[in-house]
């Protein structure tokens, strides 16, 4: 499940993307301005942001530009009332991938955004390739020669967020707001009891190993 940041300062606007999103199911976050984006950034792992362009304390431009210092690879789609070449030139020149104007085509959002995504091979294939092991997230399921396991939605999302940035250090808290979403009722050690399932059924896989960091969360290994 990828994680989207919306930035948008006009309420209606953010509530409107942020549910499109999230009926496409999208995990979704949002922010009212730059600032508080680059706060959200901090405690939350994201995978491309809808950034809207005019806001106040740090525009779009701005926030572009402070983001590229350290991350040139994070997908940015801004989205802006503005129409003239100039301004999608300046967006283009401080860092952003792509670029569309308002109103929103929500089709055209939408698909803009899976490209995005494909290209940064975020969402290559929608298919983890580990040695033998193979996780396809359209059917929920993880081969390995003749084994097959469709595991529950969760379980599978769990451990597909882990091995999609191997090495990465999640806490349960990002787990629980990723794949429960940050309303969930549930308690952060569903996250921990998720963890010992996966670990149990994959006893002996060598292609890959779950490994909790203590005080902090847990990360995913590839072996192979």
């Amino acid at each position: 499940m990828f994680h989207i940041l919306v930035v948008e300062d006009d309420k209606n606007t953010r509530k409107y993307i942020s549910a499109l999103l999230e009926e496409a199911h999208y995990t979704v976050s949002s922010a009212e301005n730059g600032e508080e984006a680059l706060s959200v950034m901090e405690r939350e792992y994201i995978d491309l942001v809808v950034l809207d362009v005019m806001m106040p304390k740090m525009d779009g431009y701005e926030f572009t530009r402070v983001l590229r210092t350290t991350d040139e690879s994070l997908p940015i789609l801004m989205v802006s009332a503005r129409q003239l070449p100039a301004d999608r030139h300046r967006g283009f020149l401080v860092g952003t991938d792509d670029y569309i104007t308002k109103p929103v085509d929500e089709t055209e959002l939408l698909l803009r955004i899976r490209a995005l995504l494909r290209r940064s091979q975020i969402a290559h294939e929608h298919r983890i390739v580990i040695g033998d092991v193979v996780l396809s997230y359209d059917s929920f399921t993880v081969a390995r020669g003749e084994e097959q396991f469709q595991l529950p939605q969760k379980e599978f999302l769990l451990l597909y967020k882990l091995l999609s940035y191997p090495g990465k250090i999640f806490t349960r808290i990002q787990l629980m707001d990723e794949i429960w979403g940050a309303e969930s009722n549930t308690g952060w050690e569903t996250v921990t009891v998720h963890i010992g399932r996966l670990r149990r059924r994959f006893e002996g896989w060598n292609e890959f190993e779950i490994q909790s960091v203590r005080g902090l969360g847990y990360r995913a290994v590839k072996k192979c």
